[in-house]
């Protein structure tokens, strides 16, 4: 099975990378399944149900979220009646939505699970608790299963990836925007990068214009941050081959495509 999945999408020009790119890739790559994080799809800050149906016409087939997720409060009524978005699953008992979902591709059940660090990040419960607990439930279902981990800290994600190698066919990290080089297949048969990065606006400040973004730098003070409309585009994803018998990855192939349009 050869999975896509997808970095930070930001906002308009985050999902128009989306269109007009990730058809290429299923073809090129003969992707069964396509998984993106959307916290940031909408403006740059949440999700609406407009702007994840546009990604599901797309070519996204599955979204996770972050810490974002309910910037936009209107969302919680999309997100808990869809099978097909999730938000970490260490938000406290009673938040709306799911952590964990899964997604059919053929005749091979596909496990998502989403999780989010502690480190520089909002307050959540326990990561490595929520993860366990995932893992022990979609273990009963299925083998293969992908893990987004939306953390600041890369030593937390790597933790959070020895800790559930072997029992899960990937792990790999959002938020920070920033493509790490770092992909590998860990000694259990787990795939792991600590970055996706961002897909979304080339310029600007991780997709935000510059000039809010240092004046907060600088001054401690700006207007609301706004996403970068100027420039071209990039899509930063990986693809994962697993092997559907055993769960385990084969292989892990990191994009960083510039320069779209």
């Amino acid at each position: 099975m050869n999975v896509l999945v997808i970095g930070d999408i930001v906002g308009s020009p985050g999902r128009e990378a989306v269109k007009r790119y990730v058809s290429v890739l299923r073809d090129q790559y003969e992707i069964d399944a396509c998984i993106a994080n959307g916290e940031n799809i909408a403006a740059g800050f949440g999700l609406t149900a407009a702007t994840c149906e546009e990604l599901f016409e797309s070519g996204v087939d599955f979204l996770t979220g972050g810490n974002h997720t309910f910037d936009k409060r209107e969302f919680k009524t999309f997100l808990e009646r869809s099978d097909r978005v999730i938000r970490p699953a260490n938000y406290p008992p009673g938040t709306p939505g799911a952590g964990a979902g899964t997604l059919r591709v053929g005749d091979v059940t596909l496990g998502i699970i989403n999780v989010m660090g502690r480190t520089f990040m909002p307050p959540v419960d326990d990561p490595f608790r929520a993860l366990d607990e995932e893992i022990e439930k979609m273990r009963a279902v299925t083998p293969c299963i992908v893990v987004d981990v939306h953390a600041e800290a890369t030593s937390e994600k790597q933790g959070l990836a020895r800790f559930a190698d072997g029992k899960v066919s990937a792990i790999y990290g959002t938020h920070t925007h920033v493509q790490t080089a770092d992909e590998e297949i860990l000694p259990g048969g787990t795939a792991y990068i600590s970055d996706l990065g961002m897909t979304g606006p080339s310029d600007g400040i991780i997709g935000m214009e510059s000039e809010a973004v240092l004046s907060r730098f600088l001054t401690g003070f700006s207007d609301r941050f706004s996403v970068c409309k100027s420039g071209t585009k990039q899509l930063c994803a990986a693809v994962l081959c697993l092997d559907t018998r055993s769960g385990r990855a084969i292989s892990i192939k990191r994009i960083f495509q510039r320069g779209i349009p």
